[in-house]
């Protein structure tokens, strides 16, 4: 099995507003990001069982083939800087990306 760590030059998160976020992943390889593509690996289906969402709650994923990456943007549970806000910069929300495992194709 391969985690998106062992691939992905940046996987990383950030606020997009005080509403939503985005997570971002830039990978090393060009022949790694468009099997990504190809076969639709990031999709809404995935980011929801990752994050405990409902799938209408993805609200974009983005292939951007200039710099080898993808864009997932979902809303935030709490505005940012809200009372009960546990991260104000939208900055900690990649790590159920880092710890998911798939295989790549041979």
């Amino acid at each position: 099995m391969t985690r998106l760590s062992d691939i992905a030059r940046v996987v990383r998160s950030k606020n997009t507003s005080p509403f939503t976020y985005a997570l971002d992943i830039m990978f090393r390889d060009a022949a790694d990001y468009r099997t990504f593509k190809e076969r639709d690996m990031v999709d809404a289906a995935l980011i929801s069982r990752l994050y405990g969402l409902d799938e209408s709650e993805v609200l974009d994923i983005i292939y951007f083939d200039p710099a080898l990456a993808i864009k997932i943007c979902l809303p935030r549970e709490v505005s940012s800087g809200a009372p009960g806000d546990r991260d104000v910069y939208g900055a900690q929300q990649h790590a159920p990306l880092l710890l998911w495992e798939f295989e790549l194709p041979a």
